[in-house]
């Protein structure tokens, strides 16, 4: 019997969960054997699992765990270099050269283990078969037009926090930028699924936005256009051949630009197409300043969805529960080309 084992999550101001009650009660009567540890902070309580027939374990207790349960988690592990002898199910970030993620294919090469990462779980047209983008370009636009706020007060962005939902965020950034002047924005990778979150919040706050996506940028750059706005919100995921929106030389330029809100947030990269910083931001530190007169505040949190924990564990769940039904087979579909990508990565370390 197939055994999927629910961690909690061990990273700070990490809430969300990839499968729900209502998810968990469809795979057990599908045959599935499904084990959930509480969690002190999961958003989604652990009664509903309970009660959908889950076995229920301690905190933190994956690490042993039968060693044929495949481990679900979202983000990373504790970084303390043991071995990873599990089948885990989670984002590595570990496969375009970031430093930690080479340390985790070490983890699993050592322990035997395998990567299943949810970011290369694809269809046969190689399009994500769930993604957070949504919860990601909301929120992220969020925190861009907090900062700039804070800008319009002389200061840096003070720390963010988790919303109820929705509605709740809406209201706290109306109180936050009152009746001033509404900057302008423009979203690059409007089209996609981050783009359609961040363009949804600027257009909710009556932020006018300039949408581009892929006809807009195929040019390769410059960019100069970029520069000729309030805010830039980059929803374009870093790859090879990703063309530079904003070049260093932005923070001496000729600029309107004085927020940049990275939601695909992957400064470490070489494909990083903002060259103005070179590290993420966090909850208590969400804007990092790169340039002065004007200011030049970079905001770049790697786990955005979170501050909606509900809602974007919700659709996310949603999203992936037909590939979780499918987990008595890892040799083909998503799992087994999210395992031939997992053994090209891991055969270079």
């Amino acid at each position: 019997m197939t055994h999927l084992w629910v961690r909690a999550e061990q990273r700070p101001n990490e809430e969300r969960v990839g499968l729900t009650p209502e998810g968990a009660a469809a795979l057990l009567k599908a045959g599935l054997r499904v084990t959930v540890e509480r969690s002190s902070v999961r958003a989604i309580g652990i009664d509903g699992y309970i009660a959908a027939g889950c076995e229920i374990a301690a905190e933190n207790s994956w690490p042993d765990a039968p060693r044929d349960a495949i481990i679900f988690g979202l983000k990373e592990l504790p970084e303390d270099g043991t071995p990873l002898h599990h089948k885990h199910i989670m984002f590595g970030h570990a496969y375009k050269g970031q430093p930690a993620g080479r340390e985790l294919l070490k983890r699993f090469k050592a322990g035997g283990g395998t990567l299943y990462d949810l970011e290369y779980l694809v269809n046969e047209n190689g399009r994500r078969v769930a993604a957070f983008g949504y919860w990601a370009g909301f929120a992220g636009a969020a925190v861009a037009l907090r900062v700039w706020a804070a800008q319009q007060r002389g200061q840096i962005a003070g720390p963010v926090a988790k919303y109820a939902g929705k509605a709740e965020l809406i209201a706290d950034l109306q109180r936050e930028l009152g009746t001033a002047k509404r900057p302008e924005a423009i979203v690059i990778g409007a089209l996609g699924r981050v783009g359609t979150g961040a363009s949804d919040l600027c257009e909710q706050m009556q932020v006018k936005v300039t949408k581009w996506d892929m006809a807009e940028t195929a040019s390769g750059g410059p960019f100069p256009q970029v520069l000729e706005h309030e805010i830039f919100l980059n929803c374009i995921l870093a790859s090879p051949g990703c063309p530079v929106f904003v070049p260093a030389s932005a923070k001496t330029a000729a600029r309107r630009l004085t927020v940049i809100g990275d939601i695909a947030c992957d400064p470490t990269s070489d494909f990083s197409p903002i060259k103005v910083y070179d590290r993420a931001t966090d909850w208590n530190a969400p804007a990092l300043r790169v340039a002065e007169n004007p200011p030049l505040d970079v905001t770049a949190i790697d786990n955005l969805p979170s501050l909606l924990p509900v809602e974007s564990s919700q659709d996310y769940a949603a999203q992936l529960l037909p590939s979780l039904s499918t987990l008595v087979d890892l040799q083909s579909g998503v799992w087994g080309r999210a395992k031939t990508e997992y053994d090209r990565h891991v055969a270079t370390v």
